[in-house]
């Protein structure tokens, strides 16, 4: 816990609500809104959440629990908590720092909240994606703000004379009962500051009745009004004195390269200043820049027109070939052949051979773009050994090592500043574009802003991967399914790291397929070979897009057959309430977590259907034209089921005029964040099942911007969302938010729309598929 001797080293926080980039040095030198409805509130045990365990050690860097490097208290008594994770939109800038001052009995109206730097060492694990921040966090955040209470309560006990047993905090005052005198946290800091930083045993929690934040859900984000009134910083609003900007041309093939470029017209554009080449990697390379052409001009719009000018020659290298129509027939005959058998119970074969029906189905889905409304960018300001960055990235801690690394300079001597993200869903966990600038600004000697357009955005992703998913289930006379055999067909997120990778990892195939929590004797699940011709990527939600909708959509193919209600034959199908056994799955991915915290409960899975169900008033009149459907999927070790309310008007036209989705994501901090964190997968998800599809021809991406990749419109949008929390048992974990919400929105739309039309979809987007 650091102690600010002045009030004025809060560098304008209170001017505004001011979150700003900080580094230990500095601290120590300054020494939500649409329609829906939120059910219950958590329940904390104490000694059951700190004895839980998450896959947070086991993390790059692990965690860090100090006091002394997260709070510091000015003598005004201002208290500064920083946050260590990236702010994209899911409020963890704000929820982190809460559960600190929850714990401490801060007063969050005198919290101010800081910015990292990018320093694993010092922070612990900085990567804000697989929807682990709260899970991994809750607990070290409320031992860090323990422990500063801790400290105070003993600074206040010693300044008083009393036995600490006598005093306690409360709203930002340490109180001795007994007098009722009072000790403000400013006039205790620098004697807190001297206290021993207790050990996590010795720590006593608040008990969850006296909650006066946590899962109450009336804390906006810190950010809210900067974004609100468009003062909020991103990564284009960084400006430099001296700075040049850049834009890349980059190789349009993945894996080609620069054979020549004459620049002589780009020179001519007013306010180009150079145009040089810009190194590039072998593919495979990780995130390390594509290479190719860059504009220096005294602004991006310059750089622009200059790149426009560029004369180039590439060599588009094995790639050249690729094209998603023949690609599509490559994966679909992959997966009408035997593949790697990656999970086996019973005898498939057999029990297809002697079933009394079976259902097989083929579902498609493409490359899908991240399109964060902010699209890549980074500035730069190399100074011999010493490189600063301004980026909107992920993973601060990563970007920081991967500079060094490409910088071959000491991980020390680099600087990252982490900006808003305008948007990240998984592509700015990769930081190619902060390498870019890094690059150029070594180059230059002067710090440099590399600014990407909408369409390098597009053709130059880490895309989402394209799959092919085929189910055969066998039923017996009764119509009881008595064997399931999957096979999925994907280009894998490995390839992006390593040559010859034709299978699946481990972690996708723990993304709702090896993992199928069904009740049937006979499953087999296949993984045929796949090789990526482009740079494959985490997109949220990963590869539970693919494996929900052709799992969930299966499931209704099922009902319509055997006469069954959907939400019926789903129950039917999950079964018994039991923990699942997946002990014959080889290096089964569980999120990371440890299965004995986060096992496959089936039971959780049931009652976030039979919530719904409840909740969203399963199998009401709807008029003609409307259907309902429903789906569910665990993911990111939380259970989410949707249903979806459809209307196709007889030209075709879908719209959606209501959403239902419950999620069970155990003890939880900001309600708030978890409907619009869900409101915003109903709006993604139904984005991508309309429109969402990059395609490729010659080896290069045939969509640039919003005109031919295009975005739900608001018009579009579901026009009611309802979000529906379980209350969390008394020791239940924290579990993910973020993407859950996504995987099985869309076969609960599909299912929807065979409700409504009998016609049934399996390959995505929907596109023109509706129209008559």
């Amino acid at each position: 816990m650091n102690i600010m001797t002045d009030s004025k080293s809060l560098r304008g926080f209170q001017k505004h609500i001011g979150i700003e980039n900080v580094s230990r040095r500095s601290v120590v030198k300054a020494l939500g809104l649409a329609g829906g409805f939120v059910l219950a509130a958590p329940v904390l045990s104490r000694p059951a959440l700190a004895a839980y365990e998450t896959g947070a050690d086991k993390m790059p860097h692990g965690v860090v629990i100090d006091p002394r490097v997260f709070v510091a208290i000015a003598p005004d008594g201002t208290v500064t908590i920083l946050a260590h994770r990236a702010e994209m939109g899911t409020g963890v800038r704000t929820s982190l720092p809460l559960i600190v001052a929850e714990e401490m009995e801060a007063d969050w109206s005198r919290v101010r909240v800081e910015q990292a730097h990018g320093d694993e060492v010092k922070y612990g694990n900085q990567d804000t994606d697989g929807s682990r921040s709260t899970r991994h966090y809750l607990m070290p955040m409320r031992q860090i703000g323990a422990s500063a209470r801790a400290m105070l309560e003993a600074a206040a006990a010693k300044r008083l004379g009393v036995p600490v047993s006598e005093v306690k905090a409360v709203n930002h005052e340490i109180v001795h009962g007994a007098s009722g005198r009072k000790l403000g946290f400013g006039e205790l800091a620098a004697d807190a500051a001297k206290e021993a930083v207790p050990s996590p045993a010795s720590l006593k929690l608040k008990d969850a009745k006296d909650f006066r934040y946590l899962g109450k859900g009336a804390i906006s984000m810190v950010d809210l009004r900067d974004i609100t009134v468009g003062a909020a910083r991103y990564g284009a609003d960084v400006r430099l004195p001296g700075m040049k900007y850049a834009v890349i041309a980059r190789p349009p093939v993945t894996g080609g390269k620069l054979v020549s470029f004459d620049a002589s017209e780009a020179t001519k554009v007013s306010g180009v200043e150079k145009v040089m080449e810009v190194q590039g990697w072998p593919w495979p390379s990780k995130f390390q820049p594509l290479g190719g052409v860059a504009v220096i001009a005294r602004n991006t719009g310059a750089a622009i027109k200059g790149r426009a000018a560029l004369k180039i020659t590439w060599d588009d290298g094995a790639n050249a070939k690729y094209e998603s129509v023949a690609y599509r027939a490559e994966l679909e005959d992959a997966a009408r052949k035997p593949g790697l058998v990656v999970r086996k119970e019973g005898d498939v074969d057999s029990a297809l051979k002697s079933a009394d029906k079976v259902i097989t189905g083929e579902y498609y889905l493409p490359h899908f773009a991240h399109v964060s409304m902010e699209p890549p960018v980074a500035v730069a300001d190399v100074k011999g050994d010493k490189a600063e960055i301004w980026a909107p990235v992920q993973s601060p801690g990563g970007t920081r090592e991967d500079v060094a690394k490409t910088l071959g300079i000491p991980e020390d001597n680099v600087t990252v500043n982490v900006t808003l993200l305008g948007g990240g869903f998984g592509r700015k966990s990769k930081c190619d574009y902060a390498l870019e600038a890094a690059l150029l600004s070594k180059a230059l000697g002067a710090p440099v802003k590399v600014q990407w357009t909408r369409e390098d955005d597009v053709r130059h992703d880490f895309l989402h991967t394209v799959s092919v998913e085929r189910i055969e289930a066998g039923l017996d006379k009764n119509g009881k399914v008595i064997a399931w055999r999957h096979r999925s067909v994907a280009p894998s997120i490995a390839s992006t790291f390593a040559p010859n990778t034709v299978h699946e990892a481990s972690f996708e195939l723990g993304m709702g397929l090896v993992d199928m929590p069904f009740e049937i004797a006979n499953i087999q699940c296949e993984n045929p070979e796949a090789t990526a011709h482009t740079r494959i990527g985490w997109f949220r939600s990963v590869s539970n897009i693919p494996h929900a909708f052709a799992v969930q959509s299966m499931v209704g193919e099922i009902a319509h057959a055997t006469g069954r209600d959907q939400k019926d034959m789903l129950l039917e199908l999950i079964g018994s309430p039991r923990i699942i056994d997946l002990s014959s799955v080889k290096d089964l991915w569980n999120y990371g977590e440890p299965y004995a915290s986060y096992p496959i409960d089936t039971a959780r899975l049931r009652r976030v259907v039979e919530l719904v169900a409840e909740k969203g008033e399963w199998g009401r009149s709807v008029p003609k034209g409307h259907g309902l459907g429903i789906a569910v999927h665990r993911s990111f070790v939380s259970y989410i089921a949707t249903i979806v309310e459809v209307a196709v008007d007889d030209k075709g036209k879908l719209t959606v005029p209501r959403v239902d989705t419950a999620i069970d994501c155990g003890t939880y901090v900001n309600p708030e964040r978890i409907q619009s964190q869900l409101e915003g997968c109903a709006i993604m998800g139904l984005s991508l099942a309309k429109y969402g599809e990059i395609t490729f021809k010659d080896g290069k991406v045939q969509q640039g911007n919003f005109d031919d990749f295009p975005l739900l419109r608001i018009d579009e949008a579901p026009l009611v969302t309802n979000v529906h929390i379980v209350p969390p048992g008394p020791d239940t974990p924290p579990s993910g938010v973020g993407e859950p919400g996504l995987p099985p929105f869309a076969p609960a739309l599909i299912n929807a729309i065979f409700a409504a039309t009998g016609k049934r979809i399996r390959n995505l987007p929907i596109g023109k598929q509706l129209e008559t």
